[in-house]
């Protein structure tokens, strides 16, 4: 009995003095857990280091809308830069030089910062109808970050400048690239369009991410001739302009994928037709040579696009 006693002591004062020892070493501070404090002077705190010397200077975001700090909906107007990038904690403590500060939240394709954990920042503002379609979209699905296309800092985002746009979207579909230095091709080298006129890169409802609820209403919001209704249409016309035309670029005039008549003979027949098909030469067979010269098909079917007269039911006038 005195034994049992004497156990039950022992093994009571061993688990007083374990939960002691416990409780010491949780009440420590651990020195290797990282400070994720909030500073006390906000963006005075960074633009001690950030100023117009840094290599990664801030100053101008104050003349941007990010910067407005009337603006309540405005980063400045809450936590102002920890607002995005999260506490300072130890960044703000100085270093030596040639050493690194304390990470803290980084924005770009090269930061430290997972690309979901920068891309939730942003869309935690930036969640509206023309970005709603960005989760499982084509950019998203390329873990692309916010950052690595726009540039917050910047007194104007590079991506609402028509040519900066063009470049940034360019290196990567290098393939539009090319399309867009042919003959025939859509405005975009002059500066006169941006591909953000047909596309939306946040994401939408459509192919190709176009601004529209299909390619061809796309097309006649400046093509608004072709639009119709038409009391004769031609089939591809209403379907999808892009069956005929290469929307990016293309080496035969009017965007068209192939030279006329071979475009049209991809569909029609030449049997029975004033025109014959091209020969292994690559020139017109058959007698009436002078209906496949020129315009080809379009000398005579002028309205290939569709016709309102009541004789144009072959699209001749």
């Amino acid at each position: 009995m005195n034994s049992q006693r004497s156990r039950s002591v022992v093994v009571g004062f061993i688990a007083a003095l374990i939960l002691t020892n416990f409780c010491a070493i949780a009440a420590e501070p651990n020195e290797k857990q990282p400070d994720r404090s909030f500073s006390s002077k906000g963006a005075d705190t960074c633009l001690k280091c950030h100023d117009e010397d840094n290599a990664y200077p801030v100053l101008p975001i104050f003349k941007t809308r990010h910067g407005n700090r009337v603006d309540p909906r405005s980063p400045m107007a809450q936590l102002q830069c920890e607002t995005c990038h999260g506490p300072v904690g130890d960044h703000q403590i100085a270093v030596k030089e040639g050493e690194k500060k304390a990470p803290i939240r980084a924005f770009g394709t090269k930061a430290w910062t997972p690309v979901a954990e920068q891309n939730g920042v942003c869309l935690s503002c930036h969640s509206d109808l023309h970005r709603m379609n960005w989760a499982g979209g084509p950019h998203e699905k390329e873990n692309m970050a916010c950052a690595s296309c726009h540039v917050i800092h910047a007194r104007q985002d590079p991506m609402r400048d028509s040519v900066a746009q063009v470049e940034k979207c360019m290196s990567c579909h290098i393939n539009q690239r090319a399309e867009f230095n042919r003959t025939s091709a859509h405005p975009i080298r002059y500066g006169k369009m941006r591909c953000t006129d047909c596309h939306n890169p946040h994401g939408t409802m459509t192919d190709k991410l176009v601004n529209s609820t299909s390619k061809n209403d796309l097309c006649y919001t400046c093509h608004t001739e072709k639009r119709g209704p038409l009391l004769w249409t031609h089939a591809p016309v209403a379907e999808d302009c892009t069956l005929c035309h290469s929307p990016h670029g293309s080496l035969h005039p009017a965007l068209l994928k192939k030279q006329p008549p071979l475009l049209c003979q991809s569909c029609h027949a030449a049997s029975g037709h004033p025109s014959a098909a091209y020969t292994a030469d690559g020139l017109p067979s058959g007698t009436p040579d002078r209906f496949l010269l020129g315009r080809s098909c379009l000398n005579c079917h002028s309205q290939v696009h569709g016709s309102n007269h009541p004789s144009g039911v072959k699209l001749l006038r």
